[in-house]
C-alpha cells in the first residue's frame, strides 16, 4: 500500500476513534448520501492491481451495508432519495445504492446481498458496453501494462519510456500515464491506450464480453425487485472533453435506447468519470435538457438540502476497494472527510 493510501487509511480510522464523527456530526451528514460502486467479487490476490479502487469483496458489501443499518441510514431507492432531497422528508438519514457501468459481478455476486439487507439500487449502464462497441480503456491500460516488461507512449509532445519489469514499475508507469493522459485530450487517450492494448495483445472487446452485461443480462436485472436502471452514456466519454453536440446525443441517444430495451423510463444518469474534469456546469444543463429528473456525479460528499437545488450535480460516497474496513466506511457515513474535502462546503457543484 502507497504512503498516501495508509495516511487516508489512518486518518479515516482516526475520525472514528477520536469520535470526531460523532462530535461533528450535525455540521458533516446530510440528509443522506448516495453510494458509488462499481465491481463487487471476491478478491484475487495480485501485486499490481491499479485499478482495485473500483472493486470491493462481497464480504466488505455486506460489513458497509451493516453499518449503515448501524449508523440510522435508511435504505430507499434513487427516486425516493431525489424526493427526499427537495421535500426534506424522513427523520433518518438515506442511502440510496448505485453500480456504474453494467458489470456482470452486480448480478452476481452483490444482487444476493443487497436483496438479503432488503436494499434497492440503481445500476447505470453504458449502451456501449452492452453492445461491445465501446471500451474499458481503464482497464486495457492495466492489462497493456501488465503484459509488457517496457513501456513506450506518447503524450502530446513527450514520449514516456519506462521500464515496466516488476510489480513497483507497473504501478508507477499506470499512474504516470493515467493522469497525464487524463488531463490532455480523450481521443489522444484513447489512441495511447489502443496502441499499447494492441502491443500486449489486449483483446478490448473481449475484456467488455466477460465483464458486463449485455441486453439480455440487463432486461432480466431491470426485472429484479427493487432494481432501476440509469443511464451512463452511450461509449464512456468524459463528457466535459467533447463538444456540445457530441456529449449532448451521448446523454439524449443512451436514455432513449435504455428506455426501448427495458420498457419504462429512463429518469437518472452517472457522468462518466464524474469529477471536474468530466462534468462541469454545461453538462449539468445538457442533463436537463436531456430530461433526467436527476444526475450523480462522483463528487464526494454528503446530500444536503440545498441540493434539492442542483439535483443534476449530486455528489455520491464511494464505496472504494483501497479503503475496505468498517472505521472507514463508518468514517465516510459522518460526513466528516467530505468536510475536510470540501473546505467546509457543503456544496460543490461549480
Amino acid at each position: 500500500m502507497r504512503l498516501k493510501e495508509r495516511i487516508i487509511r489512518w486518518g479515516m480510522a482516526a475520525v472514528v476513534r477520536s469520535g470526531a464523527d460523532r462530535r461533528l456530526a450535525g455540521r458533516a451528514r446530510g440528509v443522506g448520501v448516495i453510494l458509488m460502486l462499481h465491481h463487487v467479487r471476491p478478491w484475487e490476490p495480485r501485486e499490481f492491481a491499479p485499478n482495485r479502487l473500483l472493486e470491493v469483496t462481497p464480504e466488505f458489501l455486506d460489513t458497509a451495508l451493516t453499518v449503515a443499518y448501524e449508523e440510522g441510514f435508511e435504505p430507499v431507492t434513487l427516486e425516493e432519495a431525489v424526493w427526499r432531497t427537495s421535500e426534506g422528508d424522513g427523520d433518518a438519514p438515506f442511502m440510496a445504492v448505485t453500480f456504474d457501468d453494467g458489470y456482470r459481478d452486480n448480478v452476481d455476486y452483490a444482487l444476493p446481498i443487497l436483496r438479503r439487507h432488503g436494499v434497492p439500487w440503481t445500476m447505470f449502464v453504458t449502451t456501449g458496453f452492452a453492445t461491445r462497441t465501446a471500451s474499458l480503456w481503464w482497464l486495457e491500460l492495466e492489462e497493456a501494462i501488465r503484459a509488457l516488461d517496457r513501456v513506450d507512449v506518447g503524450v502530446g509532445d513527450d514520449q514516456l519510456r519506462l521500464v515496466t519489469d516488476t510489480d513497483a514499475a507497473k504501478a508507477a508507469a499506470f499512474e504516470a500515464i493515467y493522469w497525464r493522459l487524463r488531463k490532455g485530450p480523450e481521443d489522444r487517450l484513447r489512441s495511447a491506450v489502443a496502441e499499447l492494448a494492441e502491443e500486449a495483445g489486449v483483446d478490448g472487446r473481449a475484456l467488455v464480453q466477460t465483464l458486463c452485461l449485455d441486453w439480455e443480462g440487463i432486461r432480466r436485472v431491470a426485472n429484479e425487485p427493487g432494481v432501476s436502471i440509469g443511464a451512463h452514456t452511450l461509449t464512456h466519454p468524459m463528457l466535459a472533453k467533447q463538444n456540445d453536440v457530441f456529449a449532448a446525443h451521448e446523454m439524449a441517444e443512451s436514455k432513449a435506447i435504455i428506455e426501448r430495451v427495458i420498457g419504462r423510463p429512463v429518469d437518472y444518469l452517472a457522468y462518466p468519470v464524474g469529477d471536474r474534469l468530466a462534468a462541469g456546469p454545461r453538462e449539468f444543463e445538457m442533463a436537463a435538457e436531456a430530461g433526467y429528473t436527476a444526475a450523480v456525479t462522483t463528487r464526494p460528499g454528503h446530500i444536503f438540502p440545498a441540493h434539492a437545488d442542483h439535483l443534476m450535480a449530486l455528489p455520491r460516497v464511494s464505496v472504494n476497494g483501497l479503503y475496505q474496513t468498517a472505521d472507514a466506511f463508518r468514517a465516510l457515513l459522518s460526513g466528516v472527510p467530505f468536510l475536510i474535502w470540501n473546505r467546509g462546503r457543503q456544496l460543490n457543484v461549480s
